[in-house]
Formats: structure tokens, sequence, C-alpha cells
């Protein structure tokens, strides 16, 4: 529950229009932290302390697992996402939420009917189009927290023209991801035009010396550029977290 949602609730209390049972509900679901379903214990109260709920992993779960989450954060005035999600869980989810985006090549799902301020701007960037199922998760997760998002496909360094052509837009951006496979040598090229931060993620793309990613993992781990972090491989949920999280302290700050 937010402040405003409080506030209305303990005005309607005051003024005799809800019940102390409602109340008392309602408090001890806020303030008690968790909200428990049939397959999880919801963290509900992350979003006070981490400054954004918690966020579901789809992978392995039951799509009933998901909804109960989902219907926890709403009852909690929280927005949702599910990364990794499966066609049966966005069946279930949609059926129970049809304002629900589900964005097929990330695969994810977003719920998000408490709006926020619009802060920070995040450019994901993809060496090739094969990265880019990994890129749009990074890029979903970045919407999904409340930033602008600008995702700049194919432009590897194979091709080293077609990076130069967009340096404009990676200045625009308060932090970048920077998503590649193969050997993962674009973040140290990117880095080197830009001010900001750019968090690198590995993809498991490429052929059989890639080891399934660890090759580009490796890479990005010995970039030579100081700006890069990064983070696990196929990991675009975490490395748009991370940058979103930058990018809106960025831009709080100005």
């Amino acid at each position: 529950m937010n402040s405003q949602a409080l506030q209305e609730m303990l005005l309607g209390w005051q003024a005799g229009r809800v019940d102390w049972l409602t109340v008392e509900s309602e408090l001890q679901a806020t303030f008690g932290g968790t909200a428990p379903t049939p397959e999880a214990l919801v963290d509900l109260d992350r979003a006070r302390r981490c400054g954004f709920p918690e966020v579901v992993y789809g992978s392995g779960k039951t799509p009933t697992a998901v909804v109960d989450v989902f219907r926890a954060q709403r009852q909690a005035s929280q927005n949702s996402l599910a990364t990794r999600v499966t066609p049966e869980q966005v069946e279930l989810v949609c059926q129970e939420f049809p304002d629900a985006r589900h964005n097929a090549v990330a695969r994810t799902l977003a719920l998000c009917h408490t709006s926020q301020d619009v802060r920070g701007k995040v450019a994901v960037v993809t060496a090739g189009t094969s990265d880019r199922p990994v890129a749009e998760e990074a890029a979903e997760t970045a919407r999904w927290m409340g930033c602008e998002v600008d995702v700049i496909v194919d432009v590897g360094v194979a091709g080293p023209q077609r990076l130069l052509a967009h340096r404009d837009r990676f200045a625009a951006a308060d932090a970048l991801v920077v998503v590649a496979g193969m050997e993962g040598a674009l973040p140290s090229v990117v880095a080197g035009w830009v001010s900001v931060p750019v968090i690198a993620v590995p993809t498991s793309v490429g052929y059989g010396a890639n080891l399934g990613g660890f090759a580009a993992l490796l890479g990005m781990l010995n970039s030579c550029a100081a700006n890069v972090a990064v983070v696990n491989i196929d990991a675009g949920f975490k490395g748009g977290y991370l940058a979103a999280v930058i990018a809106r302290q960025a831009s709080a700050s100005v």
C-alpha cells in the first residue's frame, strides 16, 4: 500500500465509510512485509527497502503461482513484473489482468496500475539481432522501473560505421546496457564514446568456442574501458535493473 492509498483508507475509516477490520487487515498486510500464497511468500516490503517491488522469475513456476503473486501485489498497490514467462503463464495472467503488457521477444509480463514519474534515460544496445531477446528483457525491465528507453539494434563491431552513426543517442543516455555474444567486444567500444556507466550483458549467442557465453563474459570482464561493469550470461533483467537504478539516480541529482 502506498502513502496515498493509506491516507485514503484512514480518512475513510475516520468518516465511517471503512470498517476497522478492513483497516487492520490492510495494515497487517502492509507492515507485515509478506503476503502468503499457496506457492510463495511475496515480499511486499521490498518496494520500501529497495525502491521497487519484487520481480517474479517465471521459469519453473506454475501459471497459478504467477497470477497469485500479481494479485497480491495489486492488492498492495504495487506494480508487477515477471521474466522468462511461458505461454501458459501469459495466457492465465492476461485472463486475470487484461491490462498486463506482454513482450513475446523479451518473455516478460508487466502490470503497471500505479503510475510513477518517468525519470532517467537508458539506452539498450545490441551487437546483433540474435541478442535481441536479452536486450528486450533489459528494455522492458527499465521501462517498468519508470525510465525512458532507447533500443539500438545490430551495431556490432563487425560493422563499426553502424555504431558511430548512433553516438548522439549514446550520449543522451544516463546509463547504457550493451548486449553482445560471440567475443563480447561491443561494450568496450561503446564505453570509449560515453561518460556514463555501461552495463555489459554477455549472451550465449555464438559458435562452439563461445562456450555458451563464457567467451563473451570473460572478454567483458577483461575490458580495458574503466566505465564497464558486467552481469551474468543472458541476464537482461539484471542489466536493465542496474541501468535503471543508475539512470533514475543520475536524473534525480541534476
